[in-house]
């Protein structure tokens, strides 16, 4: 049996830029990703990581191809049940945090809890531990515009923690960010993945980050090169 929790087959994605003309971005990728590892993508701007990463996590649909994730073929689900199947499988860090500017980092981190039907003392309880483990304790009460960009984007990654999540899918996630709090998130990921066993799909075009990585994959004109 494979150890691999996202398996994807012949990923096409095009665009239309006019009514004629067709960009071609993913032109038959095939990759497989490995449970338990920090796998990389990488890629100049404009290679089509983004919408690999989108397509891999369900967010987007492809104009051909298959993903499975933990064996399940994605694109079989109606829109309900994927969507409750990325809630239940899937975090997400977005190079922009995403967070709700009039709640709290407590509440930010409980509110995908609550969505999901977990009580509020419990989801309070959670999101305390998770904030405790990326290094805020001591600022759950701050809303965002009270916090730093790193801190931001450690919310972020508590709040995409919530609901126990097989793989973290990161987009760019140290993209805002200087090199300082970058090395902070890089750091995270890397102990999140040794004392959790969390997997992570990473997209990124940080150099520095790709030391981090057990798996790196460049995407380059439509195809990924190892």
């Amino acid at each position: 049996m494979n150890n691999y929790i996202i398996e994807a087959k012949d990923i096409r994605k095009s665009f239309y830029k006019t009514k004629e003309k067709k960009l071609e971005i993913l032109k038959g990728i095939s990759l497989n990703i490995v449970e338990h590892k920090i796998t990389l993508i990488v890629g100049a701007s404009g290679a089509g990581k983004s919408t690999l990463l989108h397509i891999l996590s369900g967010l987007d649909l492809p104009d051909s191809g298959e993903v499975k994730i933990k064996g399940i073929d994605i694109f079989k689900m109606s829109d309900d049940k994927l969507s409750s199947f990325r809630n239940k499988n899937i975090g997400f860090v977005f190079q922009f945090h995403h967070l709700l500017p009039e709640f709290d980092a407590l509440e930010n981190v409980a509110i995908p809890m609550m969505i999901n039907g977990t009580t509020l003392k419990q989801a309070n309880k959670r999101a305390e531990e998770l904030l405790e483990l990326v290094g805020l304790k001591d600022r759950m009460h701050h809303k965002p515009s009270e916090l730093s960009g790193g801190e931001q984007q450690r919310v972020a990654i508590a709040r995409a923690l919530a609901n126990n999540p097989s793989i973290i899918f990161a987009d760019e996630p140290t993209g805002n960010l200087d090199s300082q709090n970058g090395e902070i998130i890089h750091n995270l990921f890397v102990e999140l993945n040794k004392n959790l066993g969390l997997t992570f799909l990473i997209v990124t075009h940080n150099p520095q980050l790709i030391e981090f990585g057990d798996y790196v994959y460049e995407i380059k004109d439509g195809v990924i090169t190892v």
